[in-house]
């Protein structure tokens, strides 16, 4: 009866999917209106599904684990008895699936005119938001282990991790785009904009002005970009502090530092944006007599090409070394002598491991395209509607990860989280393991994790400042070119 049950709401979820993507082309294509991912409150949906598409690839993941008995509940340390069934967790996420395109169809509908407006439009992404809220505290008894694994990762390095609190932190850094967009959520909740009609949203340009604040724009916005990536960095130093091994801890926190120079050159360097070749055109466009504003220019074409080529290879370099690690250091894969596989493989062939290299190889640099603010203005940037399918991706590139990342620690004890390579079948996750207590690994250690850190924010410190500078030989160059084009 329960898959039964399972099974009806999922065609549920079908048929409202189906209507929801028909009414929107066919209110574009026909009538010329706007899509929903053309609405004010798209972010807010977007923001939600990220969470919601999240909740059935934890479920994919249970299903995986228990299927090639993969022990996730003795290496995450669970309590068994809190545990969810892979169908528990699908049902519940069927559940939310409905009421989001409930939502999503009510509030297109509502924009559309094509029902009456007893309430705001965006009333029905307010309770979207209200309802994903219930769904992340409530039952209690269930969501009280997860929210105090966030809150030990946001206290990091004062808090030792533990395997799942690393997992919980490799989640983060692909949840970027859910963090903006559930930002921007926050915002739209609290400025009251979603009780303003559509009308009023599309001709009003009081409408999310929070969105152009410095605040929003460029502290918050980063901040949220970089802090997932800073509290990895955090955990992997204190890691080299409770166990004293610079390898590969060490390692693993350059990989989150190479990661923090990119969203860093992302959010506030604004060379690299630019369009070269229009830059060139507009060079050869200007004919003024006053050699200085001509030389001028260039050096800014020219340092604009500099910053190119330096983020550019920053890009590929951290995208690169991030796939590395995870075939050869989280995997366990790429060894000579197993076939550029692993040892004791628990999946059935091995054409899934090449398989998922392969798509690890491509998504891996699509993940490093999501560490860009949005709006940002560059020229490799996805448009909004495109942005949610990145999202997605990413989050399954993640739940993959996770599936080779267990059987990995499954199989090997990489990074000593236990103090035993067998892992048992019958457990007890309800008590204190000894391998938890910290040792004292000398002042040795702390100063050079003192000098490793210092050196990032150095680094992310001379960034930002390059980057305002920058910006100030920027705008005199366009100052300039405006003042030759007047002459």
């Amino acid at each position: 009866w329960t898959q039964l049950r399972l099974g009806y709401r999922l065609g549920m979820c079908s048929i409202l999917a189906l209507w929801v993507a028909w009414d929107c082309v066919w209110g574009q294509f026909a009538k010329g209106e706007v899509s929903i991912g053309g609405r004010t409150a798209f972010p807010v949906f977007r923001g939600c599904f990220g969470l919601l598409a999240w909740h059935w690839f934890w479920g994919m993941s249970v299903y995986v684990w228990t299927r090639f008995r993969i022990n996730y509940i003795y290496l995450f340390d669970f309590d068994p008895r809190l545990v969810d069934t892979p169908i528990d967790i699908f049902n519940d996420a069927v559940d939310e699936t409905l009421v989001f395109f409930l939502c999503m169809l009510m509030y297109y509908k509502a924009g559309a005119n094509d029902m009456p407006q007893w309430v705001p439009p965006g009333a029905y992404p307010m309770f979207l938001v209200l309802y994903t809220i219930k769904s992340l505290v409530f039952p209690w008894k269930i969501r009280k282990p997860l929210w105090m694994a966030i809150r030990q990762v946001l206290m990091s390095p004062l808090v030792s991790p533990t395997f799942f609190l690393t997992y919980v932190g490799d989640v983060f850094t692909s949840m970027v785009k859910v963090f903006q967009d559930l930002l921007w959520t926050a915002c739209f909740v609290l400025s009251g904009d979603w009780l303003l009609s559509e009308a009023k949203h599309e001709t009003s340009s009081r409408v999310h002005i929070w969105t152009e604040s410095l605040l929003y724009k460029n502290i918050a916005i980063p901040l949220i970009c970089l802090l997932p990536l800073w509290l990895r960095f955090n955990q992997c130093l204190r890691r080299y502090l409770d166990t004293g091994k610079r390898y590969p801890n060490l390692a693993n926190a350059f990989k989150y530092a190479m990661s923090q120079s990119v969203t860093l050159f992302g959010a506030f360097h604004p060379l690299y944006l630019m369009h070269v070749q229009e830059e060139e055109k507009t060079i050869s466009l200007v004919e003024d007599d006053d050699q200085d504003v001509e030389n001028l220019i260039m050096a800014t074409s020219r340092h604009s090409n500099l910053f190119q080529i330096f983020w550019m290879g920053l890009f590929i370099a951290s995208s690169l070394y991030s796939f590395w690690w995870d075939v050869y250091m989280d995997w366990g894969l790429g060894r000579r002598e197993d076939g550029f596989l692993g040892p004791r493989l628990m999946f059935p062939r091995r054409s899934y491991y090449f398989m998922v290299i392969s798509a690890d190889l491509v998504l891996r640099f699509m993940w490093v395209l999501t560490l860009i603010p949005p709006q940002s203005g560059a020229q490799f940037e996805l448009p909004a509607y495109l942005s949610a399918i990145s999202m997605t991706v990413e989050l399954f590139r993640r739940t993959i990860w996770s599936f080779f990342r267990l059987e990995h620690e499954h199989r090997q004890n990489t990074e000593g989280f236990r103090r035993v390579n067998v892992v048992p079948l019958h457990f007890n996750t309800g008590h204190k393991h000894k391998y938890n207590e910290r040792h004292w690994v000398g002042w040795k250690v702390l100063v050079e994790i003192v000098i490793v850190t210092s050196i990032v924010i150095a680094i992310s410190a001379f960034s930002v400042i390059a980057a305002q500078r920058a910006t100030h030989e920027v705008q005199l160059a366009h100052e300039a070119m405006s003042k030759a084009d007047y002459l």
